[in-house]
């Protein structure tokens, strides 16, 4: 099954429930930069993604924003950034 890369920004509030989402976005993600986090996911696992986050964020404090990017167009980057790219396999754990 195809992978779509998708850009998972988040505002958290509260330093547990902050730690709690970049542990999490970390085990999905290729690479990123503080609060934005590279996935690349199947159809699966952002909806799997999407319910995890729900349940560790407060709805009412708050904001995580998951951008799905055009598989045909390119990224550009500047400085050192490294061009996303999907690996063969992911190691969650």
């Amino acid at each position: 099954m195809s992978r779509i890369l998708h850009l998972i920004a988040y505002d958290i509030s509260d330093p547990k429930r902050l730690t709690r989402v970049r542990y999490f976005l970390k085990g999905y993600s290729t690479g990123g930069q503080k609060s934005v986090y590279e996935c690349f996911l199947t159809p699966g696992e952002l909806n799997y993604v999407g319910r995890e986050l729900r349940s560790l964020i407060d709805e009412a404090e708050d904001r995580i924003h998951v951008f799905t990017m055009d598989g045909r167009s390119r990224t550009h980057t500047l400085g050192v950034a490294v061009q996303p790219h999907d690996p063969a396999y992911f190691y969650i754990g």
